[in-house]
């Protein structure tokens, strides 16, 4: 298996005539990655080690780092001064290090210009982006959440795309029919991460924030207390009681026009086999357990960006950061590999690790040949178009938590204590007037801010 992978890359490089020219003197990329999964790990080593049979002289050390504890290491390594060349991790720690003036700017302008600035999807280059214009790190790979619908249903009523405000809430009503237990949509309502999910995305939306890039609260405002209100009207169209993650079990089985989730749902709407935990009568006691339909991903469109007052999409970014290196052999060999990891061989097998988990950051990759024949065979059931539409949305992507290149790491805090997601059930659930349940949940954030 080593020597079949390594000679596809390698060969396919070779093809398009993007061999890495070898370098004069021997040179050491350590690289670590968030990836500690076996199977994963093996196939970056192989990457490793196509790349070193590329480049005589040059090492390729692979390190797994657990992602929970990378924030951690890297500390203690940049307090050593014992730093990697290079790492692949997510935005929060790509923009800490940044700011910390460890990471290689140079390089990843040289790769970005070599590459192509246009190849990139905006809002993921954007997110890495100092204040300065400076780029902390490379996207690399994510997911994107928005919503899923089923066309059919839409078509049949004249329903516009789900995309803004108002046409979400019209297609919640028009496909709600409770008397029948099918329903519009699905909202999280309970005290969980899924629920911040669909808030912020519609939260940013309407240009809502936590933080103003001086770092000031801002979340108590008109924006905020407009979102919760309609977000409020949406619930409506809900499943009786507290929902979550259990919208892709009513999709599933055909008992819901729309609901957001992200990327990682696109293998359960794909593969009976992924699918069939969503089918079960008992896991699902309300309904009945219907079987597989085969025509679901063919009637399933994906809705990444939603605008109200501005476009935002949701989601979540890993990129590659090069660190300042002690030597010039170690810079030019670490630029060398992150473009080798970018070329479409390379970065294929890569993403292909995780589908639907990670997704391509540059542009036509996800409409690549060689890209939807993903090894479960996901990607092709939905044929290049619903890609590139899926992919699209990490050209807005935008987040609480970093604000004009500046990162707060205040916002982490406040997700970690689920303020959000409490303030929403005390509106939904219990029918806590929208303001004060804004203004407790301002109150909740201050104390965690210490103010």
């Amino acid at each position: 298996m080593k020597s079949k992978t390594s000679l596809f890359v390698a060969g396919t490089m070779l093809a398009n005539g993007l061999l890495i020219s070898q370098l004069a003197h021997a040179a050491t990329v350590e690289f670590w990655t968030a990836q500690t999964q076996t199977d994963r790990l093996q196939n970056i080593e192989l990457l490793a080690s196509t790349f070193e049979a590329l480049n005589d002289g040059v090492t390729v050390k692979v390190v797994a780092v657990d992602e929970n504890e990378m924030a951690t290491q890297m500390a203690a390594a940049v307090a050593a001064g014992t730093t990697p060349q290079l790492i692949e991790v997510n935005s929060e720690i790509i923009m800490a290090l940044g700011e910390e003036g460890v990471v290689d700017t140079k390089t990843h302008q040289g790769v970005i210009k070599d590459i192509g600035k246009n190849r990139f999807h905006k809002g993921a280059l954007t997110t890495l982006t100092s204040p300065s214009g400076e780029y902390y790190g490379l996207p690399y790979h994510g997911w994107i959440q928005g919503i899923w619908y089923r066309k059919d249903w839409f078509d049949e009523k004249g329903l516009a795309a789900p995309n803004t405000w108002e046409n979400i809430e019209t297609a919640a009503k028009a496909l709600t029919d409770k008397a029948n237990n099918q329903y519009g949509i699905l909202v999280g309502t309970k005290q969980d991460s899924y629920t911040e999910q669909v808030f912020t995305q519609l939260a940013l939306s309407n240009n809502a924030a936590e933080f103003d890039a001086k770092g000031n609260l801002v979340f108590n405002s008109p924006a905020t207390l407009e979102t919760i209100k309609y977000y409020k009207e949406l619930a409506k169209y809900n499943p009786p009681g507290p929902q979550n993650w259990r919208a892709r079990d009513y999709y599933l089985q055909g008992k819901m026009g729309m609901f957001f989730y992200s990327t990682y749902i696109m293998d359960d709407l794909a593969l009976a086999e992924v699918a069939k935990g969503s089918l079960s009568s008992e896991n699902f006691k309300e309904l009945s357990g219907g079987t597989f339909d085969p025509e679901l991903v063919k009637n399933t469109e994906f809705a990444p960006i939603i605008t109200h007052k501005s476009a935002a999409s949701y989601g979540t970014l890993s990129g590659l950061v090069a660190l300042k290196a002690k030597s010039a052999e170690d810079t030019k060999a670490t630029k060398d590999f992150i473009e080798f990891m970018y070329d479409p061989a390379s970065y294929i097998t890569f993403l292909h690790m995780a589908p639907g988990g990670m997704n391509p950051m540059l542009k036509g990759i996800a409409e690549d040949p060689a890209f939807l024949e993903d090894p479960n065979g996901v990607f092709k059931l939905y044929g290049a178009d619903k890609m590139k539409q899926i992919v699209s949305g990490f050209d807005n992507l935008r987040s609480f938590s970093v604000v004009e290149g500046k990162t707060f790491p205040a916002s982490g805090a406040i997700f970690a204590k689920s303020v959000i997601p409490r303030m929403i059930y005390s509106v939904t659930i219990e029918g806590k007037d929208p303001q004060a349940a804004l203004d407790d949940a301002e109150t909740e954030m201050k104390a965690i801010m210490g103010e």
